[in-house]
């Protein structure tokens, strides 16, 4: 079964440059203004390190 990342929108405060969107190797996640952030899920390698750097959780691998 393939991991998914996830955003979970009530988690984050979308009103802030989302700092998980520079962390991602890849560039996967993108962000307009100050809304939650966007996930290319054909870019996304499923590593993690996005959501583990998102101190509000709002950025989750799910099974």
């Amino acid at each position: 079964m393939t991991k998914q990342l996830k955003i979970i929108k009530e988690n984050c405060p979308q009103n802030h440059k989302c700092p998980a969107v520079k962390v991602c190797p890849v560039g996967a996640l993108s962000q307009s203004e100050h809304e939650a952030p966007l996930i290319n899920h054909d870019k996304c390698i499923r590593c993690g390190k996005c959501a583990t750097f998102c101190p509000k959780k709002a950025l989750v691998l799910e099974i």
